[in-house]
């Protein structure tokens, strides 16, 4: 097992590339540091995508988030970062990062960032009869 943290990605093949599908990440332990005050933040990290050729393989993922934990960076920076990293890492079709940042100094602050592939479009929404909404 590492004992350092580190910014590489990694990828595998995806299983399934011919079928649009959604994987999502939930990351509960995020931390980086503000860079006004030196100060911790935490943060929800909440990934969507629908992966082309490659999906992230986790381990790397959740060792590429440690590597933030001493770096000081504003919220819209450090998920804007985070997101590109990943569609470098992986081209999906599509990529949605929404960074849910705890309470600091009585403000909440929830970051969206988004990519889609030019060339990609998704279906149509699907709506069974009787279907309960979640």
């Amino acid at each position: 097992m590492p004992s350092t943290p580190s910014k590489e990605l990694e990828s595998f093949e995806n299983p399934t590339p011919e079928r649009d599908y959604t994987i999502r990440i939930h990351t509960p332990e995020f931390t980086c540091l503000c860079p006004k005050t030196g100060q911790p933040d935490f943060a929800t990290l909440e990934l969507e995508y629908v992966p082309d050729q490659v999906c992230v393989e986790l381990k790397s993922f959740k060792i590429y988030v440690w590597s933030y934990r001493d770096q000081g960076a504003f919220h819209e920076a450090v998920t804007n970062q985070i997101l590109s990293d990943l569609v470098a890492a992986t081209s999906p079709r599509f990529m949605r990062l929404t960074a849910i940042f705890n309470v600091r100094g009585g403000v909440y602050t929830t970051v969206v960032a988004e990519h889609k592939s030019p060339d990609w479009s998704p279906a149509p929404v699907v709506q069974l009869p009787g279907a309960a909404r979640c």
